[in-house]
């Protein structure tokens, strides 16, 4: 089924799209408050997407519309699949049912017939196989949130929601998880918020950056290192800086040249281009230069740098 949400909410088209989730200047506003501003995204089918800002991004918001427990304000989402799983935060159980139970339930909730030997196959992903003849009431938080996810995946939607599924997880219960997300791949549509950038590099084909409820990048991981100069970045350190600055300013070879306390970092336009040019250019300033040193910025560099 291919559906629209929004101003228009009409049964549209066909479903054979290589897209499985659109929204166009999606926009959802609390009186004066933007929760998100133009947000206007592509998402894959089959693909495991990231989605990942601080906290009061909006990434709860854009997941609740595009779950279509909200309305927006403003715009449109088309989405198409035959059913959706959603994955809250902090998701709650009935306290007296079993693990087995409960994803048992999921099960039965799935518009297509799923073999009974899923549920132990999802519960063993989940770590959970063990513990699934207990109550959930004395199930651990971390217990709960792999819980979740099984009851979210059995039954094989084709697009699964995710919010902070490894927010209260050690790292044997990330690793489960994040294998489990992985193995949806090619299967289903996945979206999940995180907040731990690891997580996202780990097992996303793009990734969605939030900030201030404003989408400030859509895309590959590869290509957002690139943009951002991983490779293109060297740090001049130098009795004037200022001086330095001035100088890389309006170089064609220099995409960017920020002042610190004690010199320059210049992002140049392409790694080729700084490797050739930086060294001989700083050393030809009258200025004294103590350090011209390549630097390596991991994703969280990046991630504070573009939603500063």
């Amino acid at each position: 089924m291919l559906w629209t949400w929004g101003w228009m909410a009409d049964l549209v088209g066909d479903a054979m799209t290589n897209t499985a989730v659109t929204t166009t200047s999606l926009t959802k506003r609390y009186g004066e408050t933007f929760a998100l501003n133009n947000i206007s995204i592509s998402v894959e089918r089959g693909s495991v997407n990231g989605l990942v800002g601080p906290n009061g991004a909006g990434k709860t918001t854009l997941l609740s519309l595009l779950a279509g427990l909200r309305e927006p304000t403003s715009g449109s989402l088309t989405v198409a699949a035959a059913n959706l799983g959603v994955l809250p935060d902090t998701p709650l159980f009935d306290r007296w049912l079993t693990g087995y139970e409960v994803v048992a339930l999921a099960q039965n909730l799935a518009p297509t017939e799923i073999p009974p030997t899923r549920i132990d196959e999802v519960l063993e992903a989940a770590g959970l196989h063990d513990a699934k003849n207990r109550r959930v009431g004395g199930y651990s938080r971390g217990m709960l949130q792999r819980l979740g996810l099984a009851s979210t995946v059995v039954g094989e939607p084709d697009l699964i929601l995710l919010d902070e599924p490894a927010a209260a997880l050690d790292p044997r219960g990330r690793r489960e998880v994040l294998d489990l997300v992985a193995e949806l791949r090619g299967r289903s549509t996945v979206i999940f918020s995180s907040h731990i950038l690891d997580d996202v590099q780990q097992v996303c084909d793009t990734i969605g950056i939030l900030s201030g409820g404003e989408l400030v990048y859509e895309g590959s991981l590869d290509r957002l290192l690139n943009i951002h100069g991983t490779d293109r970045t060297y740090w001049v350190e130098a009795s004037d800086p200022e001086a330095v600055h001035r100088a890389l300013t309006g170089e064609a070879w220099v995409s960017s040249a920020t002042v610190e306390t004690s010199g320059v970092t210049v992002v140049g336009s392409t790694s080729d281009e700084i490797r050739a040019s930086i060294v001989p250019f700083v050393g030809s300033l009258d200025v004294e230069i103590t350090a011209v040193t390549p630097v390596r910025r991991s994703l969280e560099d990046v991630f504070l740098q573009v939603t500063r």
